[in-house]
């Protein structure tokens, strides 16, 4: 029983304590936002072993540098424990570009999304599904990198119904737009004319010269500017010489 004791109390404050390193412990340093090379360095010299984990692509970090890290920094672990990285990716993954065309535009910006890609501007045009996806920046199966930017172009769900113009010559330019605006006409291109005794900014003319027009199309407009009648020539200074002799006049007395 004697001996059975003894080691047991051997096994317990000797044997053990080594095998675990009891009382032994390494403060993890912090290894991010450094390079993969001196990460290696830093923990070696702690005693602790490494792997890479994950590798990451973020534009905030150079290529091969620590992102992140488990355990994290000032976590107290044995000697000789292995700390798992993640490493930025020295290159930008790639991915094909899926196809959101005829998709509504919710669905298209999660598609995208899932993709790693992002959504950027958005502009619509006159078409019968509104809010469908007509046209997408950069065609599908095109391989970018991860988080490029795709604009849309979107149905605004006009364009099945025809409408006739209304009256706007004589209208100010405000007035005439909010009438087109009400019916589902667009104004397009406005040029500016001068003409005498009419107001400012009123609508002269339009274009095309039509009574009717698809729902969604546009209306090009001809608007009044001020008519300056008259313009002022600034001619030339002229310039007398005094000091010379005219015919019939006599040599002016010039005194040094």
């Amino acid at each position: 029983m004697v001996i059975g004791a003894g080691t047991l109390l051997l096994f317990d404050k000797v044997l053990m304590p080594v095998y675990t390193n009891y009382n032994e412990g390494v403060t993890v340093p912090d290894v991010t936002r450094i390079s993969l090379d001196e990460a290696e360095e830093l923990l070696t010299s702690y005693g602790l072993r490494f792997e890479v984990a994950d590798r990451r692509a973020n534009s905030a970090f150079p290529g091969n540098y620590v992102i992140d890290q488990a355990p994290s920094a000032e976590v107290i672990v044995k000697p000789n424990r292995k700390i798992y990285l993640t490493v930025n990716a020295a290159t930008k993954p790639t991915v094909k570009v899926p196809n959101v065309v005829n998709l509504s535009l919710r669905n298209a910006q999660i598609q995208l999304q899932n993709y790693g890609l992002e959504v950027g501007s958005i502009s619509y045009e006159s078409s019968r599904f509104k809010n469908a996806v007509l046209r997408q920046s950069i065609s599908e199966g095109s391989v970018v990198e991860k988080g490029t930017t795709i604009n849309l172009v979107i149905s605004d769900g006009l364009g099945d119904k025809i409408v006739k113009i209304p009256e706007i010559v004589g209208l100010r330019l405000p007035d005439a737009q909010l009438k087109l605006r009400e019916i589902g006409l667009r104004v397009g291109e406005i040029r500016f004319q001068p003409i005498k005794d009419v107001v400012p900014n009123t609508v002269l003319d339009y274009t095309p010269k039509v009574s009717e027009l698809v729902e969604g199309e546009s209306l090009n407009l001809v608007i009044s500017e001020r008519f300056d009648a008259v313009e002022l020539l600034e001619g030339g200074a002229v310039f007398s010489d005094s000091t010379k002799k005219q015919p019939g006049q006599p040599q002016p007395d010039i005194k040094q």
